[in-house]
């Protein structure tokens, strides 16, 4: 399990073990086989390359077994920590002993650099050991306490996954160094604010995992100190008290990591407090501070929302005012989307609501999914929802897909999380079996009054919204329901049990429907999804998108790229023209081939108006003309899919002369 929250007071929920959930076929055993075919060894060779991210050569350094100084990010002990986790995954489902015996490998060899005080951040003890290096603590921007918090999410993994405490004897005595670290810091009254706080995570998993309390009142001090933080700032969260927090502000990541964690403890001690806090961050984020492919943290820099001329704060990465949400420049770092799954799937587990549980389904359909290739190799840092020919400014980013990134935090933590999408098909509680990721699977279930039974689910989701659950191999009888996930878009679904058929109203969409289970051997429940084909449209408050819509049918978010335009208009590209849709324009699904792919296109026709390109020369603004207007036949696909066809070009430049675009102007006649 991700996390295990069967003993925690306040959750309402559950997750099934982490074995007894298995894709069989389809898109998520699709995914799934990609990354553990072709991500897990790709990071892997960076990783081991000391040319290249150097990250387990300064391990090697700092267990004394080669000489050299540090070198790479000061992050990459916690991002190696997390592709040790989507490793384990694909060595325990795949059966790879050889796997696991070389992640023990590096544990030991994570041991060995580990200082007697249980001290692990492999920039400082290298320093240390040369006396010329950066000392421990002084900067926050070392990012120590994150390497910390990812070391015991992995260990606790490990140990749910195979039971061996090899990996987690280490983390633990970090964890000690820890709590003698917040000691000191009693004593001072501050502590500097961890940056990506992982380790309020962190540090609940191994209290779920070993039962030690002392865990769970480490983590309960760690969000107490961050409270006596002198001069916080918003970028960081700690400008005011976390009690006082209604809106989602600062650098994104380190947001919904806070908050992911806050959730946690949570369910551990009930605070109402606690509650209040994340359901006002996490209400004003789906009000006015989502994409809608998921992403989250529009900016790359910006200026705090909360601070004034006299008192400007800086933020990056960050979430910005309410409805700022620009497309070109949109930063929607991978991190902060693995974030926001992470976070949004502790708010379900505390209160199993469907809402919860569409967000993931949106960002990692979308969003996530969009930051790796469709071959597993290539990633983005940033998820960008429009990308222009001409671009009159240069990004922080290059804007397509890359096998290597300096800052190489986001491929580990997106590998986790897609090796890990089982983990999100249900939860549990009582006699409810709640769905969350719809996809073929099979899970062997054990509920709390006793009925265990395998649950089969048969479907083509998200290309197709037939999805088919069967009971077999009961071994227990008991009482039991299946909630079934009825998402917010799904207007006409209906259910079939028992030999009767209901459409559901209005008020289902977006909760769970419950069907009584008998448990009897072959027994079937069919829910229907209607994959409608919808125009969707933004608040008015979002500029960038006022008089747009974007194209969804079903979970997918669809975007057009300059290779589906029309052949003797795409030499110009997008740029080059002004497509719109029309109040009548009709899109049907028809399936392409992309990298090898099958991907759910979507065919119609737009209105096209033809325009002047844009140069150096031309003024700012211009008269409104009357224009003419002509239908072109365009094909658009799911956004997850874009940026897979122009590898020849990118290989030899930056592929930016292919465009994407999600939101086009809607012409109403």
């Amino acid at each position: 399990m991700l996390t295990d929250t069967r003993k925690s007071p306040y959750a309402k929920a559950s997750p099934p073990d982490s074995r007894a959930v298995v894709w069989t076929d389809g898109f998520w055993r699709d995914v799934e086989q990609t990354v553990f075919s072709a991500t897990v060894p790709q990071l892997r060779r960076m990783f081991d390359c000391a040319d290249i991210s150097h990250v387990v050569e300064n391990f090697r350094i700092a267990a004394g077994e080669r000489e050299g100084v540090f070198d790479g990010t000061v992050f990459g002990d916690g991002d190696f920590y997390k592709w040790m986790e989507a490793a384990m995954y694909s060595a325990v489902r795949t059966g790879d002993s050889r796997l696991l015996a070389e992640l023990d490998e590096y544990i030991a060899l994570i041991g060995r650099a580990q200082q007697p005080d249980g001290y692990l951040s492999t920039k400082q003890i290298i320093g240390e050991k040369s006396g010329t290096g950066a000392s421990r603590m002084g900067d926050i921007n070392d990012f120590e306490v994150y390497n910390f918090g990812h070391l015991f999410t992995a260990a606790a993994l490990h140990y749910r996954l195979t039971g061996k405490v090899n990996f987690l004897s280490v983390a633990e005595r970090t964890a000690d160094y820890l709590e003698g670290l917040y000691e000191e810091a009693r004593r001072k009254g501050e502590i500097q604010t961890a940056v990506c706080p992982s380790h309020y995570m962190g540090l609940i998993e191994l209290y779920r995992v070993t039962g030690k309390d002392r865990y769970l009142r480490l983590a309960k001090e760690a969000v107490t100190l961050r409270d006596s933080v002198r001069h916080g700032l918003d970028d960081n969260q700690d400008r005011l008290p976390l009690r006082r927090h209604r809106r989602i502000i600062g650098h994104a990541v380190r947001a919904n990591y806070l908050y992911a964690g806050v959730a946690d403890l949570y369910m551990e001690t009930g605070d109402p407090q606690y509650r209040e806090v994340l359901d006002s961050v996490w209400e004003d984020l789906l009000r006015s501070k989502i994409y809608i492919t998921g992403g989250c943290g529009a900016l790359y820099n910006g200026a705090s929302p909360y601070g004034n001329f006299f008192d400007h704060q800086l933020v990056h990465q960050a979430y910005g005012y309410a409805y700022q949400l620009p497309n070109i420049t949109a930063y929607n770092e991978t991190c902060a989307n693995v974030g926001l799954v992470m976070w949004a799937y502790r708010m379900f587990l505390a209160e199993p609501k469907a809402q919860y549980f569409d967000i993931i389904e949106r960002v990692m359909l979308n969003t996530n999914l969009a930051a790796v290739s469709l071959d597993g190799l290539r990633f983005f840092y940033e998820n960008m929802l429009e990308r222009t020919a001409r671009l009159d400014y240069e990004l922080v980013w290059k804007r397509h897909r890359t096998d290597y990134i300096l800052s190489y935090c986001c491929p580990p933590n997106l590998a986790r999380n897609l090796a890990e999408a089982s983990e999100y098909c249900y939860a549990q509680s009582g006699d409810i079996v709640y769905t969350g990721l719809y996809g073929s699977c099979r899970a062997q279930l054990v509920l709390a009054g006793g009925a265990a039974f395998t649950l089969t689910q048969r479907t083509e989701y998200p290309s197709d919204g037939r999805i088919v659950f069967e009971v077999s191999e009961v071994k227990a009888r008991g009482a039991a329901k299946l909630a079934l996930r009825i998402p917010v878009w799904a207007r006409g679904a209906s259910v079939a049990a028992g030999g009767k058929r209901v459409l559901l109203s209005g008020e289902d969409e977006g909760s769970y429907y419950e069907v009584p289970l008998a448990l009897s051997e072959g027994e079937k429940i069919e829910l229907m999804l209607p994959m409608e084909i919808r125009l969707t449209a933004a608040d008015d408050m979002v500029e960038e998108d006022r008089g747009r819509a974007a194209v969804e049918r079903g979970p997918l978010v669809y975007c057009m790229e300059t290779a589906d335009l029309p052949e003797d208009e795409a030499g110009r590209g997008m740029s080059g023209l002004w497509l719109a849709f029309g109040d009548r324009e009709s899109f049907l699904p028809e399936e392409l081939e992309i990298a090898g792919r099958r991907i759910p296109a979507l065919r119609g026709r737009m209105r096209r108006r033809s325009a002047e390109e844009r140069t150096a020369g031309s003024a700012l603004y211009r008269r409104l003309e009357p224009a003419q207007f002509t239908e072109v036949p365009v094909t658009m696909i799911p956004y997850y899919a874009w940026d897979n066809r122009s590898a020849a070009r990118e290989a030899a430049d930056d592929g930016t002369e292919d465009e994407m675009r999600i939101w086009f102007p809607v012409l109403w006649s």
